[in-house]
């Protein structure tokens, strides 16, 4: 009988965990996967479902409030309750086969460390891990000889299509981007718009503040980062091409003139399922594309003056450093307060630039100095939106 892998899952409730475990389900359940970790934060009763589900052996929420409503919900199960930041880490730190790190924000990165540190392999639906933590990440990574596949479509589909066996004849990485809602807005009709139309983004269902920063094109910028981190190297380019299908998912350029791409549906199981089963491909129950059906493919430059994001995060990039966690954190509270109502969609980019003007790249001298940066990118924030 073929052994069971195991998993744990950082993040289960949100959209990331919840196509994980779809896929999970497919590809055998509890027959096929022991879940040694489920973790969430505010929605309890999802999380307790899913434990029961997959007979996970933890299942943590980081909203110590809600670990009461948890252990009850968990009553007569198998699954162990515990709340909290410690418990998280504690979670994340459990021996397995692979940990899917989806917990959204700088919230992820201590866990995602923790997991790391194990040696098992990190399949990262995470961005801050790489633009916040940068460099010291990947020191940790390198450290424990844990094995890093990226999850994100655009790093996921890169990773499929990079020849790693002759790095230097790679020119170009270029990222694919759908342009989000506002694609074709003059500056001034962007000035106006409000949080619930920011958030409808044409191809893809996500959480609002994914949503967003993908019509604000912030998430192409984190991405942006987080390529560099993955794939730069002296000699290659990294380009953003919009392309509004969203059926190219990324693209690497080679000194011959070729290009390879991954094409598939909008669907993030795709990139899940290939680093749930890597390196094999698993079957998953995903649409097929038709050719004949999409018709035809769009590409177009993006237009820096409507979407700063870009430039600001080549600028992060050239100032190396912590300079990627000090732009994340400013985003944050900048988008937090465009949603409230406090400030517009564009002053989002603006408030990011004049707190990287600021405070420059902060030396990335251990894990505590990327927490520090962020906080003091925050509160900078805060008093420019208030």
């Amino acid at each position: 009988m073929k052994a069971k892998r195991r998993i744990s899952i950082l993040g289960s409730t949100g959209s990331i965990g919840v196509s994980t475990l779809d896929v999970v389900r497919h590809l055998g359940g509890r027959e096929a996967f022991e879940v040694v970790a489920l973790t969430g934060r505010g929605n309890v009763e999802l999380l307790a479902k899913q434990a029961r589900e997959f007979g996970a052996r933890y299942a943590v929420t980081a909203d110590e409030d809600g670990y009461g409503a948890l252990k009850a919900a968990l009553a007569g199960s198998s699954s162990e309750a515990a709340a909290g930041a410690a418990a998280l880490e504690q979670a994340a730190s459990e021996p397995t086969d692979l940990v899917m790190a989806g917990i959204v924000g700088i919230a992820g990165l201590k866990p995602t460390l923790c997991a790391a540190r194990t040696g098992a392999t990190i399949a990262l639906a995470n961005k801050e891990c790489l633009v916040s933590g940068g460099a010291l990440f990947q020191a940790e990574i390198e450290r424990s000889g844990a094995r890093l596949l990226p999850v994100d479509s655009e790093h996921n589909a890169i990773f499929q299509v990079l020849d790693t066996r002759q790095p230097s004849a790679v020119e170009r990485i270029i990222l694919t981007a759908s342009g989000g809602p506002f694609r074709t807005w003059p500056i001034e009709k962007m000035r106006d718009v409000t949080p619930e139309a920011a958030a409808a983004h044409p191809n893809w269902s996500m959480g609002k503040k994914i949503s967003i920063d993908s019509a604000t094109l912030f998430n192409k910028a984190l991405e942006m980062i987080e390529a560099d981190r993955l794939f730069g190297a002296p000699g290659r380019s990294l380009e953003v091409v919009i392309h509004p299908q969203s059926v190219i998912h990324s693209m690497v350029g080679y000194s011959d003139g070729s290009i390879l791409a991954q094409l598939g549906a909008p669907d993030m199981r795709t990139a899940i399922g290939y680093a749930l089963g890597w390196p094999q491909r698993p079957s998953l129950p995903v649409q097929r594309l038709d050719f004949a059906k999409v018709a035809r493919l769009d590409f177009e430059a993006p237009d820096e003056v409507r979407f700063p994001a870009l430039r600001l995060a080549r600028e992060a990039i050239a100032a190396g450093d912590l300079a990627g966690a000090v732009l994340n954190g400013a985003k944050e509270v900048a988008l937090e307060a465009f949603i409230d109502g406090r400030i517009g969609l564009l002053d989002i980019a603006a408030t990011v630039e004049k707190v990287m003007q600021r405070m420059g790249a902060p030396a990335a001298t251990e894990i505590g100095a990327v927490f520090d940066a962020d906080t003091r990118a925050r509160a900078l924030a805060t008093e420019l939106v208030r």
